[in-house]
């Protein structure tokens, strides 16, 4: 059972979100407003955060990013909005995963449930992953890149891991999907695509000048060690 905080204008989705989430034995507290939510959010630690874009107050990704100035609780999106740009903005502003409405209790309650597990942290018996210049440690879920740490969001982190763990391995999107984001039954190739690009950033590379990450068109990603001849 886990505490949420739904913050949802619409009355309407709000109450049957609250029914549905609490009949899946959540406890769920709730706002109509970006800085009620704001503030329920510091106050009560909730944990995690299910919050919709269209507020009435202030626009949701600005919330998110006031959010992330005070607190590093999971935050998911449920949202209209399906446009790639918006959706990039979104997690490049902290989100750690978003939804598209409509959408059902159960696949809500799929997503909380995926992003509740990755945040949980690794096991005590994780070793530290090195790659070249590259250091992942699970425990602390901290990684490094020439010394210096790497600011990584939760699933960021999860998918380098996931990666450099298997270093020289063509890994499929469709993958990544059931593995990293805990979807057995498939989910967007974008979702991978977006953090790969936000990755590759704080990687100091791009799709066009890897360095670790190489894209395999039409079969996958590899991570690479680039001091090891790069791509194998």
């Amino acid at each position: 059972m886990a505490q949420l905080l739904l913050i949802e204008d619409d009355e309407r989705v709000r109450s049957a979100l609250l029914r549905s989430l609490r009949d899946l034995n959540h406890q769920v507290a709730s706002a109509s407003d970006a800085m009620s939510g704001l503030r329920a959010a510091v106050d009560h630690r909730p944990d995690l955060v299910v919050l919709d874009l269209g507020l009435p107050d202030l626009d949701g990704s600005q919330m998110l990013r006031m959010l992330r100035g005070v607190s590093d609780v999971p935050v998911i999106v449920a949202t209209a909005r399906d446009d790639e740009d918006e959706i990039v903005r979104v997690l490049g502003s902290g989100a750690d995963d978003y939804v598209v409405k409509p959408f059902t209790a159960k696949q809500l309650d799929a997503r909380i449930q995926a992003v509740l597990r990755r945040v949980g942290g690794a096991g005590p018996t994780d070793a530290t992953v090195a790659v070249g210049p590259l250091r992942i440690d699970p425990r602390g879920r901290s990684a490094h890149l020439d010394g210096a740490a790497l600011e990584l969001s939760p699933k960021e982190f999860d998918l380098l891991h996931y990666l450099a763990a298997r270093v020289g391995e063509v890994v499929a999107k469709r993958r990544l999907l059931t593995d990293v984001w805990d979807l057995p039954f498939g989910g967007a190739d974008k979702t991978v695509d977006v953090h790969l690009a936000w990755l590759r950033r704080k990687l100091g590379e791009t799709a066009q000048a890897p360095r670790f990450l190489h894209t395999v068109r039409g079969v996958g990603v590899k991570l690479v060690d680039p001091t090891d001849g790069g791509e194998r």
